[in-house]
C-alpha cells in the first residue's frame, strides 16, 4: 500500500474543456474573450486556468457582439504588429454565437485571423424541440475559413489557426 493520495478525475466536461484550451495554446492562441453562459462552465473554468498561469490573456464581456469586436480588435492589433495571431471568442449555446456575424465578417473582409468556439448543446438535440439549440453549424458561410462540429464527448485539434 502506497502513502500517496489518489488524484481525483476530472469529469469528462472539464477534461474535454482542458484538452481543448491545451489545443488552443498549441496552435498559439493567446487572446480570448469569453462570453460566459451555462455550456461554456468547463471551457470558462480552463480558460481561467490558463490566465492565471499565464498562458493567456482571457477576458469576460457579457454581450456578445462587443465580445466578438474586442477579439477581432486583439488580432488586428497582432496584425499591425506584424504578428499574425489568431484571437478566439468563446460564446454558449442557443442564439449566441449569431451575435458574431459582424465580426467575423470583418475578419473575413480584412483578412485577420478570428477563431469562434460555440459551447452549444448536443448536435443531436438541434431540430428536436430542446431548449437553446440552434443549428450552428455553417451559420457564418461564406466568410468561414474551416468549420468544425465537435462531438459533446470530444475535444479535437483545431489545426491552422495561428
Amino acid at each position: 500500500m502506497t502513502d500517496s493520495p489518489e488524484r481525483p478525475q476530472l469529469p469528462p466536461a472539464m477534461a474535454d474543456a482542458s484538452s481543448l484550451v491545451a489545443a488552443l495554446l498549441a496552435e498559439g492562441v493567446r487572446e480570448v474573450v469569453l462570453c460566459p453562459g451555462s455550456r461554456s462552465a468547463p471551457l470558462a473554468d480552463a480558460l481561467a486556468d490558463a490566465a492565471d498561469a499565464g498562458h493567456l490573456r482571457l477576458r469576460v464581456v457579457l454581450d456578445e457582439r462587443s465580445a466578438g469586436f474586442i477579439a477581432l480588435g486583439a488580432a488586428r492589433a497582432h496584425a499591425l504588429n506584424g504578428h499574425s495571431r489568431c484571437a478566439a471568442v468563446v460564446t454558449t449555446s442557443g442564439t449566441a454565437v449569431s451575435n458574431l456575424h459582424p465580426a467575423v465578417s470583418e475578419a473575413d473582409a480584412a483578412g485577420i485571423p478570428l477563431l469562434v468556439i460555440s459551447a452549444d448543446r448536443p448536435h443531436e438535440l438541434v431540430g428536436t424541440g430542446a431548449s437553446q439549440t440552434t443549428e450552428q453549424t455553417g451559420l457564418f458561410a461564406p466568410a468561414l475559413r474551416l468549420g468544425v462540429d465537435l462531438p459533446a464527448d470530444l475535444a479535437a485539434d483545431l489545426g491552422g489557426c495561428a
